[in-house]
């Protein structure tokens, strides 16, 4: 796993202003942030892809360069992660895309993961990046996860969050026995009682396009 705060960047200021109740009212501002985001992780993810030699031509000469060859899927779960892929797409700008929509279904004292929404592209042979800027329970990821895998294998699997509970991953390390790389920007200390991360930020769709009915 790779927390991406361990070491200090500017991704630091970005995060701190998610967080920040003073700051979190500027919509603009916190999609913007939730996007650079997207776009540093994204520049990290990148260096885990295979590449190629491939030969160009300048005004001047030939020359050999290395390219990414991974035929690379991004799938977000809605709505949070708009923003966040946003930036993902600025690296990956010719991946494919799906979308699932996924939440959380409360009732008798559980919480269940509902999905009503699935797009997703042929996944046999490609490189997997599904992003959801908070991991909580880490039942969101893993149901989406399960459903998505219903259109193909994908050679490489990148799970990709802003915040993570230490709950949410394990819970994912205890139910996806696939090979994969998780990265995150921090890890929080736990959930509350509503299966909220503490302290993380709050609702990220919320903040991000406004309270929902």
């Amino acid at each position: 796993m790779f927390v991406l705060n361990h070491s200090n960047s500017i991704a630091n200021s970005y995060l701190a202003d998610l967080r920040n109740i003073a700051v979190q009212e500027d919509r603009l501002r916190f999609r913007t942030n939730l996007e650079r985001l997207g776009v540093l992780m994204a520049y990290e993810v990148s260096k885990t892809l295979d590449f190629e030699s491939k030969t160009i031509s300048t005004p001047l000469k030939e020359t050999s360069v290395q390219v990414p060859n991974d035929d690379i899927v991004l799938i977000a779960v809605l709505r949070a992660a708009l923003p966040f892929m946003d930036g993902f797409l600025k690296i990956f700008d010719r991946a494919s895309v799906g979308f699932v929509g996924a939440w959380r279904k409360e009732g008798g004292g559980s919480i269940e993961v509902a999905l009503d929404y699935v797009a997703a592209p042929d996944l046999n042979g490609k490189t997997l990046i599904l992003v959801d800027p908070m991991l909580a329970t880490g039942k969101s990821l893993v149901r989406v996860l399960n459903e998505i895998l219903k259109n193909g294998s994908p050679k490489k699997m990148h799970f990709c969050s802003v915040i993570s509970a230490p709950e949410g991953i394990d819970y994912v390390k205890s139910n996806v026995k696939m090979d994969y790389q998780m990265w995150t920007w921090a890890v929080d200390e736990k959930l509350n009682e509503q299966s909220y991360i503490v302290p993380g930020l709050g609702d990220a769709g919320d903040l991000s396009f406004g309270s929902k009915l």
